[in-house]
C-alpha cells in the first residue's frame, strides 16, 4: 500500500497512471514477480504481490523512485512524493489470496470513484476489469486467481464476479489488516537492544496467516535478527564491510569506492552494496553518499552484488 504525502494526489491524470502502469510493467517479470491484484486511487494504491527471485523492497524501491521523479518533473513540483515507506504485510497465499484479491478490487468502488459493481467491472486502472475480460495487462496474474474458482474459464470469471459483488456490504475489512510483526517481536531479546530496533526495523510490516504460517515467520526473522545483531557488534560499518569486499574480490580497497567500469571494480563494489545494505542493515541513502552514486543506482548494485555474491560462495562474515 502506497500513499501520498499528507494524502496529496500521486495521480492526477491517467498519463500519470499509464505511465506508473508502465513502469510496472517492465519491472513485474525483471523481479519475476507476480501480480494478482491492483488498484490504483488518486492519492494512494493497493497491489497484492508475489515475490519471485528479487525482494519486494526492490521492486518497490525502482517503481516509486523512478515514478517519482517523473511526477515532480511533469508536474513542476519538488519534495517526497509518498508518505514514508509503503506499507507491506505478508500473507498466507491459500487462507487469504480470493479475499484479499476482492478486498483491493473493491477499493474504487468503496472511493467513489466507481457507483456501481458493473462499473467496476469496466474501470480501467483496477485489475478487476482485467479478471472480467474488459481490459488486457499481461503483466497481471488472471488464470492463477481464476483457478480458484473453477476449470471452466467462462464460469470461473461469473463466479469471481458474485464471489466480489457479495464482498461490497462488508466495507473495511479490519481484519485483514494483520497482526503487527514489531510487536510480535516484542518479546524477543534482540528487538530490546535500541542500536538493532533503530537500524534495521523500520517500516511497518505485518503477518496475515494461522498460527504455523506466523510462527514459522517468526522464527526465520528471529534467526536473521540475530545474525544481524552479530554483524552490527561486530563493528560492521561501511569501511569495514568495504575491507572484507575488497578483501574477498581481490581488488584494492580505495577500488571500492572509486568510479570505475573495470569488470573487477565493479563486481567488488556491487558485493560491497549487498553487504553493506542486506547484511550490515546500512540504507540505501547512506551507501550512495559514500560511493557519490543515485539511489537507483544503489539498488541495482545491491541486486547484482547478491547474484555475484550466491553464485561464488561470498561471505561477510569468514565463519
Amino acid at each position: 500500500m502506497i500513499r501520498g504525502m499528507e494524502r496529496k494526489q500521486i495521480f492526477r491524470n491517467n498519463d500519470d497512471r499509464e505511465n506508473f502502469l508502465a513502469r510496472l510493467e517492465k519491472l513485474l517479470p525483471a523481479t519475476q514477480t507476480s501480480c494478482f491484484a491492483w488498484a490504483l486511487i488518486s492519492n494512494h494504491a493497493h497491489f497484492l504481490f508475489r515475490s519471485g527471485t528479487v525482494p519486494i523492497a526492490t521492486l518497490m524501491s525502482r517503481l516509486l523512485t523512478g515514478y517519482a521523479v517523473y511526477f515532480n518533473a511533469r508536474h513542476k513540483r519538488s519534495g517526497r512524493l509518498f508518505q514514508n515507506r509503503y506499507k507491506s504485510i505478508l500473507c498466507q497465499e491459500d487462507t487469504y489470496l480470493t479475499e484479499l484479491v476482492r478486498y483491493i478490487h473493491l477499493n474504487p468502488l468503496r472511493s467513489g470513484l466507481v457507483k456501481s459493481i458493473e462499473e467496476l467491472n469496466h474501470y480501467p486502472y483496477c485489475g478487476h476489469s482485467v479478471l472480467m475480460v474488459h481490459k488486457k495487462r499481461d503483466w497481471q496474474e488472471k488464470d492463477y486467481v481464476l483457478s480458484y474458482f473453477g476449470k471452466n474459464r467462462a464460469s470461473a470469471i461469473r463466479r469471481y464476479n458474485e464471489f466480489v459483488a457479495a464482498g461490497i456490504e462488508q466495507g473495511r475489512r479490519t481484519d485483514l489488516i494483520g497482526g503487527g510483526l514489531i510487536r510480535s517481536l516484542g518479546g524477543w531479546s534482540p528487538i530490546n537492544k535500541r542500536e538493532l530496533r533503530d537500524a534495521h526495523i523500520k517500516s511497518d510490516e505485518r503477518i496475515l496467516g494461522d498460527g504455523d504460517f506466523v510462527n514459522a515467520l517468526l522464527a526465520d526473522a528471529n534467526e536473521k535478527l540475530e545474525r544481524f545483531h552479530i554483524i552490527r557488534h561486530l563493528g560492521y560499518d561501511l569501511d569495514k564491510t568495504a575491507r572484507r569486499a575488497a578483501e574477498v574480490c581481490h581488488v584494492a580497497l580505495e577500488d571500492i569506492f572509486a568510479r570505475s567500469r573495470q569488470k573487477t571494480k565493479v563486481e567488488a563494489r556491487s558485493v560491497f552494496c549487498y553487504w553493506a545494505s542486506r547484511e550490515a542493515g546500512i540504507s540505501y541513502a547512506e551507501i550512495a553518499r559514500r560511493l557519490n552514486i543515485s539511489l537507483p543506482a544503489v539498488s541495482y548494485s545491491v541486486d547484482r552484488g547478491e547474484k555475484i555474491a550466491k553464485e561464488r560462495g561470498y561471505q561477510l562474515l569468514d565463519t
